[in-house]
Parts: C-alpha cells; structure tokens; sequence
C-alpha cells in the first residue's frame, strides 16, 4: 500500500509542476497586468537578461524559442540576488535578447510587470539601450 502512494505522488509531480507553469505562463487566468502599463510597441526589442531568463529552456517555454542571446554588460549597476541595484563601480553580465512585441508581452506575464518587476530602459555597454526588468518595491 505505501508504494502505491508513493508512485502517485511521484507521478503527480511532474502534473503538478506542468499545471503551475501552464497557469503562470500561458494561462489566461494567472496574470492580469495593471491597466497603467503603457503599450508595447510593435518590432523588435532589445532585453538585457541577468537571472533565470538566461536558461534557453525557461526562455523557449515562456516565449516559444531559445533565441539567439548575446552576452552582454550592464555598467553601473551590481545584482543583488533577483535585482539589479545602482553601483557606479560594478556590473552586471547577462545576456542581450532580441525579441518581437510579443514575446515581450510574454516576458512581461512571467516576470509580472507592474505587480512583481518594472521594465526599465537602461544603457548596456556597446552604448546602446535595452529593457532591464527590475524589482519593484
């Protein structure tokens, strides 16, 4: 008897996890972003990656592809864990995505734009801009 639940439970994990990553990431139930955020604009946006976005599998579940990413610096700041905090005398290694509008709307959902993080224009170092998701407070 206890085997028999013990196969249930590890053959209901993988259900379980599937679940939660359909409904934060696909669902149209998991995320309702604030009706304050600007539109995103049609075309291809530039995103300065730095945490779990890094990993090609994460990022073709979330948008559908792994992408081409590119590593890339962001100066002047240092990473404090999931966030980026100002740092005149540090940076930040990372990778430079190159997404369309909506792709950006889907790394909006995961990283929950306007509730958890905020999108943010910032400088990399070829001198160029590029979104940068940062915590809120």
């Amino acid at each position: 008897m206890p085997l028999r639940y013990l196969l249930t439970g590890l053959l209901g994990l993988p259900l379980l996890a599937a679940g939660y990553l359909w409904w934060t990431l696909l669902s149209p139930f998991g995320y309702s972003p604030p009706e304050a955020l600007p539109p995103i604009a049609e075309g291809e946006h530039r995103v300065f990656v730095y945490g779990t976005l890094r990993h090609a599998p994460l990022r073709w579940v979330i948008y559908g592809r792994a992408g081409d990413p590119q590593p890339a610096i962001l100066p002047g700041y240092r990473r404090e864990g999931l966030d980026i905090t100002r740092d005149i005398d540090a940076s930040v290694e990372g990778l430079l995505l190159r997404v369309e509008a909506e792709e950006l709307a889907r790394l909006d959902r995961y990283e929950r734009l306007g509730i958890r993080y905020e999108r943010v224009a910032l400088l990399l170092a070829d001198g160029e801009p590029a979104w940068v998701y940062r915590r809120l407070e």
